[in-house]
């Protein structure tokens, strides 16, 4: 049994150690900063709502912040009756880079999400260099954009998205969401490490910054229509056609806060986390035989077979096992101390429980597992039964 599960393992632990050593040349976290003339005026922003307004309040607070590289907001509105678009209107009074339109009927074939996002691409004005796709849920910092914009000139991105700081607040999910999240790290680049095969791109799409005339030329969304990971799917398409797409870490210019409690957080963002939507069927279990190996088992292998090292009954292969999975345990507690910035724990009650997330991970793989088996039938207040 021990030379049996060192065979499963000993490829995967090669492969995310590959990986890791990337990190040495990562970039560093993009910084605010302030604007310049040569961006005046070069931005569209799109937010996509579907009764949104119990939390869209910090985006719009912190887009109305932006400079003059800001050229509009277009919040795309799926017949919302909580009064989002109300608020929007309220806000447009003050400040006429505001403004609000609907979506609605949502086409056979489209997701809602993708679908919003289209349909804004195709409402932005067309003195607009850029296309900043932006979720409700997002809180930036007010020289995000110049930022963003900034690095991705510097670096010569025609896309590129951020990933963001998290605030947590309630103990389950200061629990469960870092273990979630390192299903990600495990499978991907470092963010600010590119990736060499459009297949293992990687994208967040609360904050995706792209040249509108790139979108142009893959037709907006429409590749991605389909897509409950619509961000990682167009991202892939757009890199597959030869434009240079990046992944950065922005830590320190936007937080999100994606999902209250451990509940909302396992059904939500758990269901699109094995990114079923961009990837092969290979690519998606294969993905999983790595997390299976280097997430879920080592704890129980060390809880299962430690007692039996201890009673004098080791061998050479148990000996090896052992040492294999205390080291991806190692790893594991050393991920999470590189991974602390990307969290704000200053609302969170039980916040102490974030350093014990490595004890959910199992838990963590069993969702990625569950979520390929099955495709959504429900997202964001929406119904597709096909």
């Amino acid at each position: 049994m021990s030379l049996i599960l060192l065979l499963i393992q000993i490829p995967a632990v090669a492969i995310l150690l590959s990986r890791l050593f990337k990190g040495a040349r990562r970039l560093p976290p993009i910084q605010p900063q302030p604007p310049t003339l040569d961006i005046l005026g070069s931005v569209s922003v799109v937010v996509p709502t579907l009764n949104e307004a119990e939390r869209i309040a910090p985006l719009l607070a912190g887009l109305s912040q932006q400079s003059y590289e800001l050229r509009e907001v277009l919040v795309v509105d799926s017949n919302s009756h909580d009064g989002t678009p109300e608020l929007v209107k309220a806000l447009q009074r003050k400040d006429p880079r505001f403004r609000v339109m609907t979506d609605d009927p949502l086409p056979g074939g489209w997701v809602g999400r993708p679908w919003a996002l289209h349909n804004g691409f195709l409402h932005i004005s067309a003195s607009s260099e850029w296309f900043l796709g932006m979720d409700a849920d997002t809180v930036p910092h007010p020289n995000l954009i110049a930022g963003l914009v900034k690095i991705a000139i510097a670096q010569g991105y025609d896309l590129v998205s951020l990933s963001p700081q998290f605030i947590l607040k309630y103990p389950g999910e200061c629990w469960l969401q870092p273990a979630l999240l390192m299903t990600l790290l495990y499978r991907f680049n470092p963010a600010g490490v590119n990736a060499n095969n459009s297949e293992r791109v990687m994208a967040n799409g609360q904050c995706f910054l792209c040249r509108r005339s790139v979108l142009e030329a893959v037709s907006g969304y429409t590749s991605a229509k389909g897509s409950f990971c619509d961000d990682v799917t167009l991202a892939r398409n757009i890199a597959a056609s030869g434009f240079k797409v990046g992944f950065l870490d922005g830590a320190k210019v936007f937080k999100v806060r994606m999902y209250e409690g451990a509940a909302e957080t396992w059904k939500e963002w758990g269901r699109s986390l094995d990114l079923k939507d961009a990837s092969s069927r290979a690519q998606t279990w294969g993905d999983i035989w790595l997390l299976v190996s280097v997430q879920a088992l080592p704890l129980p292998i060390i809880g299962f077979f430690l007692p039996l090292y201890l009673s004098n009954s080791a061998s050479l292969p148990l000996t090896w096992l052992l040492g294999t999975n205390i080291f991806l345990f190692l790893i594991r507690w050393g991920m999470l101390l590189a991974i602390a910035p990307s969290y704000d724990l200053t609302q969170a009650r039980g916040g102490s429980l974030f350093w014990l997330s490595p004890f959910a991970d199992t838990l963590a793989v069993l969702r990625i597992i569950l979520s390929a088996l099955q495709k959504p039938k429900q997202w964001r207040g929406r119904n597709y039964s096909n």
